[in-house]
């Protein structure tokens, strides 16, 4: 058995990719997910929809790859992490929409918390900030506003999943209720250092222990797959952005990637010790292969494709995301114009939920050329924030960036990207990482793989962005960026 399926339930579309021993794609499925706005600053998705679309895609790439299920290894899942789904353990089914993670109506209760001094117990004890971002405070309003689900959850009758557990659960007709480390360190219940769900935590939130799923390794067998999987053992979960971090075998200390979807994701492997960050960056578990946790430093960005998409279906200024390359590069630069795109406030290292998007810098002379230019721009801005912020946590220079996600195929971006870290971005043969990553952890533990030495040697580059500009040009571009942000920080004060 030398093939391995990946499950990768992203924030707009579910995705199947099946994987030969050498690491290369045979072939994929994929199936775009409803975005539901109940009202401004909400986004729901319906969890139905995420596990039919995912079964689907996967009995679709089994097809198309002409191979038996008995010939598939492992799954490997990979998922949107914080996105909060709580389900009745009897019938199985959701007592409410899935909450994205994108979602800000928790905002209150984490103002709440914040005015409650408990920011420093929960940032030594998670190595998070206080955010609607993360589950905790989700499924805190699921339990306060969804009739009668706070009763059901103290009588133990109530399940918690982020998007993984649940896709495990319905896998496994509901035999298994699992999560990861990776996952579970989104939540804000769980202690890094120890390893586990923690007790004082649960009591801040007011979260029943039954609720939660067991925490088992990233890598590792957890269950055979019933339904149309019938049969193949269920051997690796990690979310996206971790599993995007192992597919790019960023497995040494100081080893960087940033994946460009509808967020940027930056992650640095800071290997066995949970430091935690004195510049607004989150610490969080990278993987679990073994008994020892590895961990990561990141820096999320809410908008950086999404500014693509709003670019499509907001403004009209494109027809298919696939032409704001040539817009873009049909103007020579911006032209001063600056896109600051916190349709949802801002992420790291400013975790403003009050900040709004903003453009400044526009005249007369202004095209949707410009606009175009400056909202690919500024997904390049925010990553040279958070690898300026990852610097200084972790001391030691960042020597390369390594890029993923579906922006990372546009060179302009990819370009303007290493012109303003002053280092090299490479962009690897195989783009896919977040779903190789979760079909790398599935297949070491099946055996498809003897090691991560393995996996290094199959890692390619296929184009190096080399820096193009000076010290001096890169500093005026970001003071210029640092003043648009001051503004669009400004706009609700």
């Amino acid at each position: 058995m030398s093939f391995i399926l990946a499950l990768d339930q992203g924030t707009t579309s579910s995705r199947a990719i099946v994987f030969n021993s050498d690491g290369a794609i045979v072939t994929s499925a994929q199936k775009e997910t409803k975005q539901i706005y109940p009202q401004p600053g909400w986004l729901e998705h319906a969890p139905t929809e995420i596990w039919e679309s995912q079964r689907d895609v996967a009995v679709a790439a089994i097809r198309k790859a002409g191979i038996a299920t008995t010939e598939i290894a492992g799954i490997g899942l990979t998922n949107q992490r914080e996105t909060t789904i709580v389900w009745d353990r009897k019938t199985g089914e959701p007592i409410a929409n899935a909450i994205v993670w994108q979602d800000r109506r928790t905002k209150p209760f984490c103002d709440q918390i914040r005015q409650g001094g408990l920011s420093q117990l929960i940032s030594e004890k998670t190595g998070l900030v206080i955010d609607p971002y993360f589950s905790g405070t989700k499924i805190r309003w699921l339990l306060d506003n969804v009739t009668g689900a706070r009763a059901k959850a103290d009588r133990g009758e109530l399940a918690f999943g982020t998007v993984d557990s649940w896709l495990i659960w319905k896998l496994t007709k509901g035999s298994s209720h699992v999560t990861d480390p990776t996952n579970a360190s989104r939540t804000l219940l769980f202690n890094i250092r120890m390893g586990d769900w923690d007790d004082e935590l649960l009591r801040v939130f007011g979260i029943p222990k039954s609720m939660l799923p067991k925490v088992v390794p990233s890598c590792g067998f957890i269950a055979n797959a019933t339904e149309a999987l019938s049969g193949i053992p269920i051997s690796g979960i990690a979310g996206d952005q971790q599993s995007a971090l192992f597919g790019q075998m960023c497995t040494k200390p100081g080893m960087v990637k940033n994946t460009y979807g509808t967020g940027c994701f930056l992650l640095m492997n800071i290997g066995e010790s949970p430091t935690v960050s004195t510049n607004r960056l989150i610490t969080t578990v990278a993987c679990q292969t073994g008994t020892n946790l590895t961990y990561a430093l990141e820096g999320s960005v809410f908008v950086a494709g999404a500014g693509v998409q709003w670019l499509r279906d907001g403004l009209g200024i494109i027809q298919s995301s696939s032409e704001v390359e040539g817009l873009a590069k049909s103007v020579a630069t911006t032209n001063g114009v600056y896109v600051v795109p916190a349709f949802s406030g801002l992420g790291a290292p400013y975790w403003d939920d009050g900040a709004r998007g903003i453009i400044t810098g526009i005249t007369g002379g202004t095209t949707k050329a410009h606009i175009a230019r400056a909202t690919l721009e500024a997904m390049a801005y925010q990553t040279a924030d958070l690898a300026a912020a990852m610097k200084q946590d972790f001391t030691q220079p960042l020597l390369e960036l390594r890029v993923d996600g579906g922006a990372s195929v546009n060179n302009l971006l990819m370009q303007f990207q290493a012109d303003l870290l002053g280092i090299p971005v490479l962009r690897p043969v195989i783009s896919e990482t977040t779903a190789l990553g979760a079909a790398y952890l599935a297949g070491l533990s099946a055996g498809v793989w003897m090691d991560t030495s393995e996996l290094e040697s199959q890692w390619k580059i296929e184009k190096r962005f080399e820096p193009s500009i000076g010290d001096s040009e890169r500093r005026s571009l970001m003071d210029g960026w640092h003043e648009a942000v001051r503004r669009a920080r400004s706009v609700q004060k």
